[in-house]
């Protein structure tokens, strides 16, 4: 046989071969329904099997950086009678052909991917001709249908649903979303099994707006249109509409993969600070300055170990914290997380004073700030407040030999004779980091170091209580981030003992929504900064809330983010919001 004629046998053989496939006249014939390879649990009953299907193919995310496949689904005339099963499929394949609207033939393995039900080793693939996309069904949070019924299926949400979480959001363009604001659980409810109860709703009630990519760091930042600055935010809060793509489940997590950019509304535009009384007052501003470190206070000393990674990122650290902390015209700052490198001329205490302005005062305890890298600090305009006595720091119990000794200093307004004494508190992160034993964390929502939070409280409690008070003192104002929400141990003893959440009493919370919270984490909202008054002097405070001025905006808006520019903007210059209180004194 000639060499010629080898190639036209064989070239006849693979024709015969892939015949069933590739010819027209293949389409249309028997083929597994995609409902049978689905199922009704959470795992494909036909995993490990080889199938031929036949499906419109919905929507394609073979493009540079996507997920490599796409989705196929049943026609609408050919779905089973079953709403527990999907009917349809993701396709892990390079094969080009298909394009969205187009019926396909295919052959295929069936696999679960962590979660996700797929068709992988495409041994052939032909394209039947036109059919009509199946019609999204209608969706809504909390789930109305489980959602592993509509796994890779086209779907539309009813309604709006509001951002709770936009923390990956230049990171991986993730958006979560849910049907409305959710709330910490230990924000409303004693630690226990009704928090966890709610902390796992929370969880189960969610959907993340994707980007159909597998990227990291996506430029431009998919969300909102037109991309992601330090003056267009897309903000926890805001809303989106207009909802229609596929739901996937991808890195466990249910994804809503859109076909085309949704409409983006503001539910939560970004607040000017709040405007001072009009009555003689005394406003007292708390926040957690986010690792404010400025090497070795001359321009050198960076990366430094918890701040800044670079003059330049310090100089846009600190030109965002004066515009924030100068714009609500504090007379009182009680700052946490401040380096603790003492008082001197080069430190970031006095540095920071220097900025604000020639009438503002440190208020200094050398060689009682503790051996931790941060520590509280206070702040005080001269021309407005006095300081009266000499300031004290805690430095038993709990505090003797870790943790950050608070802060405690008298005041008085220049116009009056009434005192305040203010306390600054940074108590220790629910981070798990380093904790074993008691404080691990115990189960019931309060995180780790739960014990060592409670210990500090009581101790703190225990001390306002036997400190002797000067003449005329209208009470006590625990202020700073006390890392703990509001229903859990540390507040209610602060509770028992008389003090009140100024914050809370203006601003209530409800079910969904609690305008007092000061911080927002994996997608709910809670307070971990306080404006804690004693008995005596709640009839004194004339207003207290937070500005929401950092913790709705995204991460990547930070001093340390890629998107952050150089403006003096306040927004996001901490992971916390301050907490603004006005006392009558």
């Amino acid at each position: 046989m000639t060499t010629t004629a080898r190639l036209i046998l064989a070239s006849s053989l693979l024709a015969l071969l892939y015949t069933p496939l590739s010819r027209a006249d293949a389409c249309g014939q028997p083929a597994t329904p995609i409902a049978e390879i689905q199922g009704t649990g959470d795992r494909s009953p036909l995993a490990g099997r080889t199938v031929t299907v036949e499906g419109v193919l919905t929507l394609d995310l073979r493009h540079p950086g996507g997920f490599q496949g796409f989705y196929l689904q049943q026609a609408d005339h050919q779905v089973d009678a079953d709403p527990r099963t999907s009917e349809a499929v993701f396709v892990y394949t390079r094969r080009p052909q298909g394009t969205a609207g187009e019926r396909l033939r295919l052959t295929g393995r069936v696999k679960e991917y962590h979660g996700l039900t797929e068709l992988v080793g495409i041994q052939a693939l032909a394209v039947c001709g036109r059919e009509a996309l199946p019609e999204p069904l209608p969706i809504n949070l909390p789930w109305q249908t489980p959602p592993e019924a509509l796994e890779n299926m086209r779907v539309r949400a009813q309604g709006p649903l509001t951002v709770i979480d936009n923390f990956r959001l230049a990171q991986y363009g993730e958006l979560t979303l849910a049907g409305a604001d959710q709330i910490t659980a230990t924000e409303l409810h004693v630690p226990g099994p009704a928090a966890l109860d709610l902390a796992r709703r929370h969880r189960e009630q969610r959907l993340l707006l994707d980007d159909g990519r597998r990227e990291r760091d996506p430029r431009p930042v998919p969300w909102p249109p037109g991309g992601l600055t330090a003056d267009t935010s897309l903000r926890a809060g805001d809303r989106v509409r207009d909802l229609t793509g596929v739901l996937d489940f991808r890195f466990d997590a249910w994804r809503l993969q859109p076909e085309a950019s949704p409409t983006f509304e503001s539910g939560n535009p970004r607040p000017p600070p709040p405007q001072r009384p009009d009555t003689p007052h005394v406003r007292v501003m708390a926040l957690n300055l986010g690792n404010y470190f400025n090497g070795d206070g001359r321009g050198q000393g960076f990366p430094t170990s918890r701040g800044a990674d670079s003059l330049s990122q310090f100089q846009r650290q600190h030109q965002r914290l004066l515009a924030a902390l100068q714009a609500p015209d504090p007379d009182i700052l009680s700052l946490a997380e401040v380096e603790n490198d003492g008082y001197g001329p080069d430190s970031a205490i006095a540095q920071l004073a220097r900025a604000l302005g020639p009438e503002w005062r440190v208020v200094a305890t050398p060689g009682q700030d503790g051996d931790d890298q941060i520590r509280t600090a206070m702040l005080y305009r001269a021309d407005r407040v006095r300081a009266e006595g000499a300031p004290q720091r805690l430095t038993t119990g709990p505090f003797r030999h870790r943790g950050r000794p608070p802060l405690s200093q008298v005041f008085r307004a220049r116009s009056g004779d009434a005192g305040v004494r203010v306390l600054s508190v940074h108590l220790k992160s629910k981070s798990c980091r380093g904790a074993t034993g008691a404080e691990r964390a115990p189960g019931n929502g309060e995180g780790c170091y739960a014990n060592q939070r409670r210990h500090s409280a009581q101790a703190l409690v225990d001390w306002l209580a036997r400190v002797p008070e000067p003449a005329n003192l209208a009470g006590t104002l625990v202020t700073g981030d006390l890392n703990a929400y509001a229903r859990e141990t540390p507040i209610e003893l602060f509770r028992a003992a008389g003090y009140a959440s100024m914050t809370h009493q203006f601003q209530p919370c409800s079910a969904h929504h609690c305008p007092g919270t000061t911080y927002r984490y994996k997608g709910a909202t809670g307070t971990l900064d306080y404006a804690l008054a004693s008995a005596s002097l709640q009839p004194r405070v004339l207003a207290a809330r937070p500005w929401k001025l950092n913790a709705d905006e995204p991460r990547a808006l930070g001093y340390q983010g890629r998107l952050a520019g150089d403006a003096a903007l306040p927004w996001r210059s901490s992971d916390h919001d301050p907490v603004i209180t006005d006392l009558r004194l």
